[in-house]
């Protein structure tokens, strides 16, 4: 299968397991945020190493691929803490918002470090799905204050850097499950011990739900470091957005949430866009 064809599988495929895990927090109830992502980087650790105990990949590595490891899991934690700070803090529609960031960064990062040149067209569908995510979320502007839209925006920056650095080792052969495994380590001993410092007791369903929001979370980082290992940012960033799709649908299935027309013409823009984008890409290269 064709590289661009493959990143595109797998940006979806990761948008529909972040979908899922944040379904997941939500229904595991009101524990703290670095508690549930102790436990969302605790499992991934785990699937991680088990992948690389079993595949065995040959790990043939520079000291600057270390540098883009490090860069990677910092900047990956970083966009983790941001999110679920500025979730506990702001309203869930503008938190959103702040996050969807991610891609924007993600292609300016790579056109910046990477000097993957983009044109018009492609900066245009990126804006226009941004647009179709503002009418889905529909941010207020209600309780956002300075700072925790300031480290919600940070923790968008986080991951779009992140994703740039996986899309960078990817083509450097750096395996995708060491990636993974790296990452979910660095994460587990950042926020391991502020865990600890304010631990709350959990019910064994709610100890339940947070290993399967690790299971998806695991599921997803190794998807979307498959999906940037196989294409640039600029190329497949935009499928990202199907998130919104994924999680409307279960907000209807497990909540009853009805989308209302300005969500519908949202995701009809959304859907556009992405298919616009993919179209442009395959005629440039033919």
């Amino acid at each position: 299968m064709n590289k661009r064809y493959k990143g595109a599988v797998y940006i979806v495929l990761s948008a529909f397991f972040f979908a899922l895990m944040a379904l997941l927090v939500r229904l595991a109830g009101d524990l703290p945020a670095v508690e549930k992502s102790f436990f969302r980087n605790l499992v991934a650790l785990f699937f991680a190493a088990a992948v690389l105990a079993k595949k065995r990949p040959a790990i043939r590595m520079e000291k600057a691929d270390w540098l883009y490891m490090f860069l990677r899991a910092s900047f990956g934690t970083l966009g983790v803490l941001g999110n679920f700070y500025a979730v506990d803090h702001l309203l869930l529609a503008d938190a959103s918002l702040l996050n969807k960031m991610a891609p924007f960064f993600a292609i300016l990062m790579s056109a910046l470090l990477l000097k993957e040149k983009l044109s018009r067209f492609q900066m245009g569908v990126v804006a226009a799905a941004f647009c179709g995510v503002l009418l889905v979320v529909k941010p207020t502007g209600q309780n956002l204050s300075l700072g925790p839209a300031l480290i919600g925006l940070l923790g968008g920056f986080g991951a779009g850097f992140a994703y740039t650095m996986v899309h960078l080792m990817g083509s450097r052969g750096v395996p995708g499950p060491l990636i993974v495994f790296c990452f979910s380590l660095f994460s587990c001993l950042v926020t391991g011990p502020v865990m600890l410092l304010d631990f709350v007791p959990m019910t064994p369903s709610q100890l339940g739900i947070l290993l399967l929001v690790g299971l998806s979370a695991a599921l997803a980082q190794f998807s979307v470091t498959a999906a940037y290992s196989c294409a640039p940012a600029r190329e497949i960033s935009v499928f990202d957005y199907s998130q919104v799709l994924f999680s409307a649908l279960l907000g209807f299935l497990f909540f009853g949430q009805l989308p209302d027309a300005l969500s519908c013409l949202g995701y009809l823009l959304i859907v556009t866009t992405a298919a616009a984008n993919f179209v442009y890409n395959l005629r440039r290269t033919a």
